[in-house]
């Protein structure tokens, strides 16, 4: 690994780059917060791919897109006489150390469970801070993700379940109430109905130590994988899936889920 000195180096060598190709390059210097923004949402999921798969190389890659964008920006709010990059180190520095007084202040904190409710006490009287525990849950977040984010703020200002199994009695409650609104035919009231099974699923997974979006990422890849060795055989036997029994998809099906059991695993 490199020191200290290297890391210090190899930062100012990127800065320098960035302020050359705002300068030098057409497509750079015409950049603005705007036309960045997609870019960035695209980059934050490349590097969640590569995260999802433990790729090194490529999440050494990725995490360089994204350190572009936060360089990117900060210059764009240098020339407009804002803020710079300097100013966007020291203001985390001094949240990171206001916000962990466990290690730089008197507090006692010998968990993690205890740091993040400290944090979420800190956060609330910061000032300029969140004014509710909610407020800090960007609005824009996907809806899985946003979830398991409301229930751990509320978590670690102690309203919570007292026993994870505890949690079990509602999520059959709501598997109840989806059922007895399908019989109903509201579909209006079902969609409701369906986002509390999965609110509360997602707090199990919570209650757990189960990250949903992971879970469900997982599944997701899982579904893929075999899903196209589905449709690889059939193209093997000349047949499309519509001309498929549901028998003999099952069959291909449960061959693909054999094939990844007896597959050696890199998982941690």
């Amino acid at each position: 690994m490199h020191s200290y000195e290297d890391k210090k180096e190899a930062f100012a060598r990127f800065l320098e780059v960035l302020d050359t190709l705002r300068v030098k390059c057409p497509w750079d210097a015409k950049q603005t917060y705007e036309s960045l923004r997609p870019n960035t949402i695209e980059e934050v999921f490349e590097l969640t791919d590569a995260l999802m798969t433990e790729d090194v190389a490529n999440i050494r890659k990725e995490l360089g897109d994204v350190l572009l964008h936060v360089a990117f920006y900060s210059k764009i709010a240098s020339e407009k006489g804002d803020f710079d990059i300097a100013d966007v180190c020291n203001s985390l520095t001094d949240k990171l150390i206001f916000r962990h007084p466990h290690i730089y202040g008197n507090v006692s904190a010998d968990s993690a469970e205890k740091v993040a409710q400290n944090w979420e006490e800190i956060k609330l009287k910061e000032k300029g801070g969140n004014k509710t525990v909610l407020a800090g849950v960007p609005a824009a977040l996907p809806a899985l993700i946003k979830a398991n984010r409301i229930q751990e703020k509320a978590a670690n200002v102690g309203f919570d379940w007292e026993e994870p199994s505890q949690v079990w009695d509602k999520v059959k409650e709501e598997v109840d109430e989806v059922e007895m609104e399908i019989k109903s035919k509201n579909k209006n009231a079902l969609e409701e109905e369906f986002g509390d099974l999965l609110f509360a699923v997602v707090n199990a997974a919570r209650l757990y130590g189960v990250n949903p979006e992971n879970a469900l990422e997982r599944t997701n890849r899982k579904f893929i994988s075999r899903f196209n060795y589905l449709e690889q055989k059939a193209k093997e036997v000349g047949k499309s899936l519509k001309e498929m029994t549901l028998g003999e998809m099952d069959e291909i099906w449960n061959e693909a889920k054999t094939i990844e059991r007896s597959a050696p695993t890199t998982e941690k």
